[in-house]
């Protein structure tokens, strides 16, 4: 009785025993069946990657050196890979233009528009307001102090040198004087005409402005900063309120000598180098005023520069399609063009749209406008 429970004991630990051993081996089957399940796969893909020009062995065939642009299939190893890439950027050019670098072929050119340097005129400019004036106006004043007893003519009448044009009563309380006429000492039109008949008026009143239409000019006032500059014989360009779009020419012909101490503006007075009689008194006016002209400079759009930490740059395209990025030094400028004193030269084609997204040494390619 005894020894039948001590054998039933030893049975035991060895039961769990064998289905420890026996878990272990399962576990270790699927281990290794699912190490060697890609190996056992391989050999079927190899004569795929042998069709697509790469060797069992991972490395390109000469097909593919060659040509540089032979594709790879997914079972070929990384080696493989690497070689058929060195390949491909040494050997193959579908993606090059015009030479450009292994590097920069690798990237898509930039899309970019582009001008030449070239050798023009530019004007340096201040634009100021204005007011057409008549060449000549003068104001009449009585040579009495009195009443107006009568004002013969209104606004816009001609008047000729010489003619009376008012009357005043000079007589006071108690008194009683003949009227005194009033002459025009110049011809023209009545330009203004503020008083009315029974206005009183000293001998410093004026009855009328008259002046000559027949010729008008433009008054208007620099600013200090540019006075220097205003002198007799400097071209400008007007355009008037009244005829949008249009452009008229006129010469410099008065400059004060003095600057007004209140504004800081120096006078000017312009003549219009050519009649035009839609073109009246009193209408406001924007002159262009040229200060300075630099002729045969190298010119370029001022929409080509780039301000960069206090560095003006452009992008120049050169004869393999490379943006190369230049420092420039600048001159004198205008609305649109400006003077570039060193950096570039004439010929050399400047980016002037698309250069914000460039940087030294990308491939560009160049469209018309």
């Amino acid at each position: 009785m005894k020894n039948s429970q001590s054998g039933g004991k030893g049975k035991a630990p060895r039961i769990v025993t064998t289905v420890i051993v026996i878990l272990i081996l399962i576990f270790a089957a699927l281990i290794a069946y699912t190490w060697l399940k890609p190996r056992l796969a391989a050999p079927a893909a190899v004569p795929a990657a042998q069709t697509a020009g790469t060797t069992p062995s991972g490395g390109q065939t000469g097909s593919a050196r060659q040509d540089g642009g032979g594709a790879q299939s997914g079972g070929a190893p990384a080696g493989g890979r690497q070689e058929a890439a060195q390949g491909a950027g040494q050997q193959g050019g579908g993606n090059r233009q015009g030479g450009a670098p292994a590097g920069a072929a690798a990237k898509n050119a930039t899309v970019v528009r582009a001008t030449e340097v070239v050798l023009g005129t530019i004007e340096n400019s201040v634009v100021i307001n204005g007011d057409v004036l008549a060449a000549s106006q003068v104001s009449i004043y009585p040579t009495v102090a009195g009443k107006l007893t009568e004002a013969r003519f209104r606004l816009g009448d001609r008047v000729s040198r010489g003619q009376t044009v008012a009357m005043v009563d000079p007589s006071r309380p108690g008194e009683v004087f003949s009227q005194s006429p009033v002459l025009s000492t110049v011809g023209g039109t009545v330009l203004s005409a503020p008083l009315n008949s029974g206005d009183t008026v000293s001998t410093g009143t004026a009855i009328y402005v008259i002046g000559d239409l027949s010729s008008l000019m433009i008054e208007t006032f620099v600013p200090e900063r540019y006075s220097n500059a205003a002198r007799q014989g400097l071209g400008a360009l007007v355009s008037l309120e009244a005829l949008p779009g249009e452009t008229f020419l006129a010469t410099v012909e008065e400059v004060s000598p003095v600057l007004d101490p209140a504004s800081r503006t120096l006078r000017i007075r312009l003549r219009f180098n050519e009649r035009d009689e839609r073109i009246r008194a009193g209408m406001f006016s924007t002159v262009s005023l040229v200060t300075n002209t630099r002729r045969d400079i190298p010119v370029i759009p001022r929409s080509a520069i780039i301000n960069t930490y206090g560095s003006w740059i452009v992008f120049i395209a050169d004869d393999n399609n490379i943006a190369r990025r230049k420092v420039i030094t600048l001159g004198i400028e205008n609305e649109t063009s400006i003077e570039v004193l060193s950096g570039v030269e004439v010929g050399d084609r400047i980016v002037t749209a698309g250069q914000n997204f460039l940087s030294d040494g990308d491939l560009v390619r160049i469209v018309e406008l």
